[in-house]
């Protein structure tokens, strides 16, 4: 009957692992499927050249259209809607927020250094460029690990 027992016991051990596994595994191509989307959309902001000024000769990026490009890449990546709400049948469940949306234009001087010490990033910016931080929880698939909230942090600059 002992046998019977602990059997039933390794049982729901090595469920629970398979479980912490399967979700430690969904939360590594999550982030790394945020980032990918991430880069997208900010490599697309910063390619958005303010015209008026391209025909003087200055390398300017126009925010508005950068702010639209990287909301519309942002959200054909993560499957998200106008509001960043996932789309239904989408594996992300809550809505992504855009925590910092930053141009850097060409009135800073260069080479620029950006330093946010609360989340321990910085980047130095040759030329004109964007960056870009959203906020991307984990949607558990099981109940074994905790919520997770990720600050995903990007930028890229203007090519000539």
């Amino acid at each position: 009957m002992y046998k019977l027992l602990l059997m039933v016991l390794m049982s729901v051990v090595f469920m629970s692992l398979y479980a912490l596994q399967t979700d430690e595994e969904l939360a590594m191509h999550t982030v790394f499927q945020g980032k990918h989307g991430l880069n997208d959309a900010v490599h697309a902001a910063a390619q958005q050249s303010d015209g008026a000024k391209l025909a003087q000769g200055i390398h300017s990026i126009d925010e508005t259209k950068a702010r639209e490009a990287a909301l519309a890449y942002l959200q054909a990546n993560l499957r998200l809607n106008e509001d960043n709400e996932p789309l239904p049948d989408t594996f992300l469940k809550s809505r992504v927020v855009v925590e910092l949306f930053k141009v850097v234009n060409e009135d800073t001087v260069f080479p620029y250094m950006y330093q946010d010490d609360r989340l321990d990033y910085s980047v130095t910016l040759e030329r004109p460029g964007v960056i870009m931080f959203i906020r991307l929880e984990f949607p558990r698939t099981y109940a074994v690990l905790q919520p997770i909230t990720w600050v995903i942090k990007s930028s890229a600059e203007m090519v000539y």
